[in-house]
Order: C-alpha cells, then sequence, then structure tokens
C-alpha cells in the first residue's frame, strides 16, 4: 500500500515491464534528486530491473559492493558525452555513441525514463534506446515521448523526477533520497560524543551559489570556541577555498589548528559519505556534499540563493535549515537572474549571489540545530 500522496494523478502503469532504463546524468546533487523516482518504480515494477544512465559519479555513489538501498538501481551505465546530455550541446558526438546506443537497444527495453531536464537533448536520445514505452518532461521545443508532463523550470528536483514516475503509474514510496553507510565506513567515522564534529564544505559548481570563505572560517572560529571540531571536506577543486578558512580561522582564533582537519581533494566519494554521516552537522552552499549529508541523515545549516531552494531545497526543517540571499538581479551588469533554466540565457558573471547572507545567521542556525535533538531519521 502506498503511504504517500501522490504528486500528481498516477498513470495506469504498463503491462510486462522487465527492463527499465532511467536517464539521469549531472552532478551528485542531480542523482541524489532521482532516487526517489527510482524508488517509486522499483515499488511499481517490484519483479523489473531497473538501469540507470549516468554519469561516473552514478557507479561510484551505487557501487557493486554498497549495500542494497531504497532507490539504487540495479545496474549503473556510463554514459558517453552525448552533446546535451552529458557534454556541452555544442559539442560533437563521440566516435563510441553509436555502439553505445546499439548495445542499449539490444537490452530491450520495456521502459525508459526520462528525468534529465527538460528534454530538448534527452528526448531524442531516449527514443534512440528503442523502448517500447517512454515517459519524462517536455518542453516546448523537445520530440515527444509517449506519455510526458511540461517542463516548468521552477519545481523541486526530487518532485518533478515524482511526478514523471507517476506518468509509469509508479506512486511515491519515499519523498527523499537515502543513502546507507556500511558497518566498516561508519564504525571509521563514528562520532566522539564529548566533541561534536562540524563538517564544512565551501563549495558549488556554480560560482554564484558559493558563500564567501571568510563567512565560513567566522561560523567555524565560533563553533570552536563552542568546544567542536572541524572538518573540511571538498574536492580538488575546492582545496583553495579550504586554505582560505583554514588560515581565516587561525586569524580569528589562534591556537585553534589542532582541532581543524582539512581533507578537501583527498576524500572518494564513498569516504565522504562516510565523513558526512560521523559529523553532527554540515555548514555548506547549496552543493552535491549538502544533498549528500541529507542523504545520510547529517543535519545542516546551507546558503541558499532563494531561486534554488525551490528546486534543491530540504524539504523538512527539523534537521535541516536554509539562510537565504534574495538577490535578483547581476550585481555587476544588473541582468534579471530570476528568469533561469532553458528559457533565459545566464549572464558571464560569477560574482557571488549569496554574500548578503550574514555569519551570525548562519551560526545561529548551526547552533539551534546541535541543540536540537530532532527525532530520528525513519527508513
Amino acid at each position: 500500500m502506498n503511504l504517500f500522496p501522490a504528486i500528481a494523478p498516477v498513470s495506469e502503469p504498463f503491462d510486462g515491464v522487465r527492463r527499465i532504463a532511467v536517464l539521469r546524468g549531472g552532478g551528485l546533487g542531480d542523482l541524489l534528486f532521482g532516487q526517489p523516482a527510482l524508488a517509486a518504480l522499483a515499488g511499481a515494477y517490484p519483479e523489473a530491473e531497473i538501469t540507470l544512465l549516468g554519469s561516473t559519479i552514478a557507479g561510484e555513489l551505487f557501487a557493486p559492493e554498497s549495500p542494497r538501498v531504497l532507490g539504487a538501481p540495479h545496474r549503473v551505465v556510463r554514459l558517453p558525452a552525448v552533446p546535451g546530455v552529458a557534454a556541452s550541446p555544442e559539442a560533437e558526438p563521440p566516435a563510441e555513441l553509436g555502439d553505445f546506443l546499439a548495445a542499449q537497444r539490444d537490452e530491450n527495453y520495456d521502459l525508459a525514463v526520462q528525468i534529465h531536464g527538460g528534454g530538448r537533448y534527452s528526448n531524442p536520445f531516449l527514443n534512440l534506446l528503442g523502448a517500447r514505452h517512454t515517459v519524462g518532461t517536455r518542453t516546448p521545443d523537445a520530440e515527444p515521448l509517449e506519455r510526458t508532463i511540461d517542463y516548468v523550470y521552477y519545481q523541486h528536483e526530487v518532485l518533478r523526477a515524482l511526478e514523471v514516475a507517476g506518468l509509469a503509474g509508479a506512486a511515491p514510496v519515499v519523498l527523499e533520497p537515502r543513502i546507507e553507510i556500511d558497518a566498516a565506513s561508519a564504525a571509521a567515522a563514528e562520532r566522539d560524543a564529548d566533541s561534536p564534529l562540524v563538517a564544512i564544505h565551501p563549495g558549488a559548481t556554480d560560482p554564484r551559489r558559493r558563500w564567501p570563505a571568510e563567512r565560513f572560517a567566522e561560523v567555524a572560529a565560533a563553533l570552536l570556541d563552542d568546544g567542536a571540531r572541524i572538518l573540511l571536506v571538498g574536492g580538488a577543486e575546492d582545496v583553495p577555498l579550504a586554505a582560505r578558512i583554514r588560515t581565516r580561522i587561525e586569524e580569528i582564533a589562534p591556537g585553534s589548528g589542532s582541532r581543524i582537519e582539512d581533507a578537501s581533494g583527498r576524500m572518494t566519494l564513498r569516504r565522504l559519505a562516510a565523513a558526512l554521516a560521523g559529523a553532527d552537522l554540515l555548514v555548506a552552499n547549496d552543493s552535491g556534499p549538502r544533498h549528500l549529508a541529507q542523504a545520510v541523515g547529517t543535519k545542516t545549516a546551507a546558503v541558499f540563493w532563494f531561486g534554488n531552494v525551490v528546486n534543491a531545497g530540504p524539504l523538512g526543517r527539523g534537521r535541516h535549515r536554509v539562510q537565504l540571499a534574495w538577490t535578483t538581479h547581476c550585481p555587476v551588469c544588473g541582468r534579471d537572474s530570476t528568469q533561469v533554466g532553458w528559457t533565459a540565457e545566464r549572464c558571464e558573471h560569477d560574482v557571488s549571489f549569496v554574500g548578503d547572507v550574514t555569519s551570525d545567521a548562519v551560526l545561529a542556525d548551526a547552533r539551534q540545530l546541535m541543540a536540537t535533538t530532532a527525532p530520528p531519521r525513519g527508513r
């Protein structure tokens, strides 16, 4: 029995579905947003094998040795650099694309599901898989599928994907992504009950979503003064930001360096997930690691541009807080930034759109979350 109300009316399921392909490329956050839709499809078609066509990061997150989790695909097939799907729309189609499509057509998919954008590039690619049935989103200029819903930019990505799953007769079974951490990894990242651990991720793929490093340092210094330990995390691209934060912390709070660990650029994805699971709190921007922290059950205090919280913000506030930046126009050229997505081209300026959020506001959220014992996350 379905425990959650449908996002929209659920269509009749298709008959005889044994093999399902789901198209979802993109980064870590994109992958996690699609996980509840995968869980819905698995619930509606329990005998079917679900293959995720995704990026390399999908294979890393859903590694074969990982325990089965709700919404994890049975297989992950890495996408080649398909223009507009896994590469720039202006890119030349890769030489291996023909062989890839031929191999995927040989899979004889009964159902192909597109939860990768508005369909301008992803719908033609999905149709080339040769599945008996197709569902997905569609902008006015996109190729049709058998069943579609209009792609409207301002919609939460999790709910958008669940609405697409509903086109295939799959009602929601969960509303948020969840990643299980294996016992060995969890033990290695076990919390120190006498010294809370706060992870900080200062990066974001889009520079406009990055809160100034100096503000992160101010929050970290105050939490160090409260008795916490600090763990700086991120990819190789975040190493300079982490170094700036550590330098500034030691200027504000001399002698605190022994309680700061900089692990930026030094963690695999699975190790990052375990480290976040072992933290009491993550302070971050709207970023993949923030979404991963939420998925492993860790509290988060984050900074969001107000438009992005519609599409990517946490649904609850018991364990997750957001501070919103209300910038509506580019601080450099003045272009309206509220019209985003496929309907409007962004300007070329990469200045922060979230710099008006104060460190005091984020610090207050962090302290409140750490002082509150919220109900544990259910399965």
